[in-house]
């Protein structure tokens, strides 16, 4: 039945989006698979039955450990130690660029100081504002007042916890001049259709991909589909470097700019004619270079990355098809065929908490006295947050709307740990627990 769900035409809006699953959900109702009926005589564990899962307590955490380093990157770091020198950090542009096609990178200190500069590179006129979901890290947008940038929240279709360009459409003001789209948790944002807004309202198109490395839709990269994006190696990210950034650029003048921002030593490769080779030794105020060590460690890890994600992504298959018949249940995801998605930190789950027959603090709550490592997951929302009511902050204080997708998304999250090292043990215990919680939802409340 996964199977047939994922073969759904692609879906353009989040309303088209809740509709279709309305209906599909009552046709399904019909035709998925009784849970099992062992699972029905055994008694939950949060009633005093025993638990499903119990998978020693240091295996299960092993199971999702990141970031994995070994050998490679161990004697990458020892060499730098021994020879001190910031080579890596031209290495790994050049096998950035070598991935992702983009003509212009710049590494930086992290994702956020990558944002900045990109902020810094658009060169607009204070008060300009961005549309940006408010369904994301704070540095995706806080950094944009520095520069007297505002921004637009827009909301997210709270299936895919993505950008919903329905809602943009909305939100439209004579000061927008630019969107930015997040990747979340490695699901790539229907850039074409964005794309193709954007270009008929003449806004600036830009790509948060903090989530998304190696993350593909119609065969491009995350990154490459907007004027200029950025990457971050956080340690928790799927190119982990503890620490570390990646920015990047279509054009030349955006890539100069933003280098200069935080680069003071870079100028002197600029081409002649530069309007900013002349900053060599000053730079426009910041010093955001990457550490080598992030480097060398980035360096190690983009070796192995498609394998890395596609082996996690046969993980999380290898769990889902089983427990995607239950009703109710749902996982993120576009409902498109020409996506390559990646996962990353959480295997999200969502629960409809009617057309399962309990409420996702009953089924969290079962879950969890079974073994499962989950919870009722809420993130937090970046309008809800103090900054934005504060008008000393901001060229002009930010409109705090009502975005209900957020609100869903937050009211039905279900997270499971992403599983970075083969567990066949483990799932089938999961998938026990879920059958067991099901099998009984009818008792709980």
């Amino acid at each position: 039945m996964q199977g047939k769900r994922n073969e759904r035409k692609p879906l353009s809006t989040r309303r088209a989006f809740l509709k279709s699953t309305g209906v599909l959900a009552a046709g399904l109702s019909l035709t998925r698979p009784s849970v099992a009926g062992a699972a029905k005589k055994e008694t939950l564990a949060v009633s005093g039955g025993a638990k499903a899962v119990t998978y020693p307590t240091n295996k299960h955490r092993e199971a999702y450990r990141w970031p994995l380093y070994g050998e490679e990157e161990e004697k990458a770091v020892l060499q730098l130690v021994r020879n001190p020198s910031y080579g890596p950090i031209a290495l790994l542009e050049k096998d950035w660029k070598d991935f992702t096609g983009s003509p212009y990178v710049k590494a930086h200190c992290n994702g956020t100081s990558a944002l900045t500069s990109m902020f810094f590179a658009l060169d607009l006129p204070p008060g300009s504002e961005i549309m940006v979901p408010s369904y994301t890290f704070f540095a995706t947008i806080v950094p944009m007042r520095l520069l007297g940038l505002v921004p637009i929240f827009v909301d997210i279709n709270p299936r895919t916890l993505n950008f919903d360009l329905d809602d943009a459409r909305k939100r439209l003001t004579k000061k927008t001049k630019a969107v930015l789209p997040v990747h979340w948790i490695g699901l790539p944002c229907d850039m074409d259709h964005i794309c193709d807004w954007a270009d008929e309202k003449g806004l600036i198109v830009l790509e948060d991909a903090a989530h998304a490395h190696g993350a593909e839709l119609k065969g491009k990269k995350m990154g490459t589909w907007s004027r200029m994006g950025i990457y971050s190696y956080q340690a928790s990210k799927p190119l982990p470097a503890i620490e570390g950034g990646m920015g990047m650029y279509k054009n030349k003048e955006d890539y100069e700019r933003a280098t200069t921002f935080g680069h003071y030593s870079l100028p002197r490769g600029f081409p002649k004619g530069s309007d900013y080779a002349k900053y060599q030794g000053t730079g426009l105020g910041m010093k955001f270079r990457i550490h080598p060590f992030a480097a060398a460690l980035a360096c190690c890890q983009l070796r192995g990355l498609d394998e890395r994600n596609a082996a996690g992504a046969a993980q999380v298959r290898r769990l889902n098809d089983r427990i995607l018949h239950l009703p109710g249940l749902y996982e993120q995801m576009s409902g498109r065929n020409d996506v390559k998605r990646i996962h990353y930190a959480h295997n999200m789950l969502f629960i409809d908490e009617a057309e399962a027959g309990m409420s996702r603090e009953a089924c969290v709550k079962a879950l969890q006295a079974e073994g499962v490592r989950t919870s009722a997951y809420s993130y937090r929302l970046q309008h809800k947050c103090p900054l934005y009511a504060e008008a000393k902050w901001w060229h002009h204080k930010p409109v705090v709307p009502e975005l209900p997708g957020s609100e869903q998304a937050n009211a039905t999250a279900v997270p499971l740990p992403y599983f970075t090292s083969e567990a066949p043990e483990l799932v089938d215990q999961y998938v026990k627990a879920f059958e067991k919680v099901w099998a009984h939802r009818k008792e709980l409340t």
